[in-house]
C-alpha cells in the first residue's frame, strides 16, 4: 500500500506550472524564498516573470532597525527581478530627517540605474508625495535625486505609458525638466497618462510660463491628465486641442486655496477643446475654494464637467455663501453632471431645499456625497424622489452635521427613514447615512 505522505508529496510535485505560479502569486517575498528551496521545480517557479510584473516598494520615513533592511531589500529585488517589471510604485512615507532622505536618494540612484539597464518592459511608474520642498531634502540631495530620475525617464521614454509624480513639489524649471525627459529622444512623447497634481511648488503661477507651454506641446497622445488649475491657460487648452484632442478623454483638475487661480480663461478655449475632443470629461476638485465669484471665474458653462467636488474641510467662513453656487452655478451642468461631492461647514446657512432642487435638476447625477449641516428629513425627501424616479442616484453617502453632542433623536429618525425605504435601498442603492456632531 502506498504511503500517504509519499502520495501527498507526489501530488504537489505534479502540480501544473500554471497552478504553482498561481499559488506563488499569493505569497510574500519571504514565503516565496522559502518555497523556492523545496525543489528545483519550485525554484524555477520563483523566477517566473508573471510573479514580478507589479511591485510596490515602500520606504519608511521613521528611523528603525528595519529601516536599513528596507533599502537593501529594494536593491536586491531590482537586481533579481527588475527585468520583469511592468508596473512600479515607490513610496517614501513621511521622511523624518535628512539622513533618511539621503539614504533614499542613494538607494534610488542604484535602483533606477540598474533598472534602466536591465528593464525593457516598464510601462507604469508612480512616485507620489515626495514633497521635495521640505527642509529634510538638502539642496544637493534633492538635485541629485531629480537628476537621477530625469536620466531614468529618458531611458524609459519610449515604453513608459503612465507616470505619477503627484506631490513632488518641484520648481518650475525642475518640473519641466523632468517632463521634458519623456520627449528628449524624438522631441515628442506618446505617453497616455500623467498625474502632476501638486507637482509644482505652492504659489506658482504655472499658467503664465512659456517654458511650461513648450513642455506640454511635446505630448501628442494624452488620454488622462491630472493637474492643478494654476497650470491652466488659453495657451494650454489650445496645445491640448492641437496635439491630443484625438486621444484626450479625461482632465482631473485640482484647485487649492493656496494655488493662484485668478487667471482669465475664455469659454471659447474650452468650447474649442470640447468640440475637437467630444468624449472629454472634466472632473473638478476644489479645496477650500468656496467663494462664488472665485468659482464662477473657473466653472464656465462651456466646460463638459462630469464631476465636481467642493471641500471646505471643517473650516467655517461667513464670507462665503454656498447658496448661489447651488442655485446659479452648478445647474448649468444639469445635463452632464454625474458626480457631486460637497464637504462644507455651512453652519451659517440652511441648504436643504437648494441641494434637493439641484439633485432633481441633474438628470444624469448618479453619485452624491454630502457632509453638511442638514435636516434629517432631507434624506426622506431624497429617497421619496428617488422612489418616484424623479432622480437617478445609485450612490448616496451623507454625513449630517449637527451642533448637538447628543444625536439619539436624529439617529432614530434615520432608522425610521431606512425602514420606510428599505426595499429601495437594499435593491438599488449604495447607501450610507450617519449623523456627526460638530461641537
Amino acid at each position: 500500500m502506498e504511503d500517504d505522505s509519499d502520495s501527498e508529496q507526489s501530488s504537489w510535485a505534479d502540480l501544473p506550472d500554471v497552478c504553482l505560479r498561481h499559488v506563488f502569486h499569493w505569497l510574500g517575498d519571504k514565503d516565496r524564498s522559502r518555497a523556492a528551496l523545496v525543489c528545483k521545480k519550485w525554484s524555477q517557479a520563483m523566477y517566473s516573470g508573471s510573479l514580478w510584473r507589479t511591485r510596490t516598494i515602500t520606504f519608511s520615513g521613521q528611523p528603525s532597525r528595519a529601516h536599513t533592511f528596507e533599502f537593501k531589500t529594494a536593491l536586491w529585488y531590482v537586481k533579481k527581478f527588475g527585468k520583469y517589471l511592468e508596473h512600479l510604485e515607490i513610496k517614501l512615507l513621511y521622511p523624518y530627517n535628512t539622513v533618511i532622505t539621503r539614504k533614499f536618494q542613494a538607494t534610488m540612484r542604484g535602483l533606477l540605474s540598474h533598472l534602466g539597464k536591465c528593464n525593457s518592459r516598464l510601462i507604469s511608474l508612480s512616485i507620489k508625495n515626495l514633497e521635495l520642498d521640505r527642509l529634510v531634502w538638502k539642496n544637493m540631495v534633492r538635485a541629485q535625486f531629480i537628476k537621477n530620475l530625469g536620466t531614468f525617464l529618458k531611458r524609459m521614454s519610449k515604453q513608459l505609458d503612465y507616470l505619477n509624480l503627484k506631490g513632488a513639489r518641484v520648481t518650475l524649471e525642475e518640473g519641466c525638466g523632468l517632463l521634458n525627459s519623456l520627449s528628449c529622444l524624438t522631441n515628442k512623447s506618446f505617453i497616455s497618462e500623467i498625474n502632476i497634481e501638486d507637482f509644482f511648488n505652492l504659489h506658482l503661477s504655472v499658467y503664465s510660463s512659456t517654458l511650461f507651454h513648450q513642455t506640454m506641446s511635446k505630448f501628442h497622445s494624452l488620454v488622462i491628465l491630472t493637474f492643478n488649475y494654476n497650470c491652466i491657460s488659453d495657451e494650454l487648452l489650445d496645445i491640448l486641442r492641437e496635439h491630443s484632442a484625438h486621444s484626450l478623454r479625461t482632465l482631473n483638475i485640482k484647485c487649492h486655496i493656496h494655488d493662484p487661480h485668478g487667471q482669465v480663461v475664455w469659454g471659447m478655449s474650452w468650447a474649442n477643446l470640447a468640440k475637437r475632443a467630444p468624449k472629454l470629461n472634466i472632473n473638478f476638485f476644489f479645496e477650500r475654494v468656496m467663494k462664488h465669484d472665485h468659482l464662477a471665474r473657473i466653472l464656465l458653462v462651456e466646460i463638459p464637467v462630469r464631476s465636481i467636488s467642493l471641500r471646505s474641510c471643517y473650516f467655517s467662513d461667513p464670507d462665503w455663501i454656498m447658496r448661489p453656487t447651488l442655485t446659479d452655478l452648478l445647474p448649468a451642468y444639469c445635463h452632464v453632471l454625474q458626480k457631486l461631492t460637497l464637504e462644507v461647514n455651512n453652519d451659517h446657512e440652511v441648504l436643504d431645499d437648494e441641494l434637493l432642487q439641484l439633485i432633481l435638476s441633474c438628470r444624469r447625477l448618479f453619485f452624491l456625497k454630502v457632509w453638511a449641516f442638514l435636516n434629517v428629513t432631507f434624506m426622506e425627501r431624497v429617497l421619496h424622489n428617488r422612489a418616484e424616479r424623479r432622480c437617478f442616484l445609485t450612490t448616496i453617502k451623507v454625513r449630517i452635521y449637527t451642533a448637538r453632542q447628543e444625536t439619539s433623536e436624529e439617529d432614530r429618525l434615520l432608522r425610521d427613514i431606512y425602514k420606510k425605504f428599505k426595499n429601495l435601498i437594499d435593491s438599488e442603492l449604495n447607501y450610507f447615512v450617519i449623523t456627526y456632531p460638530m461641537v
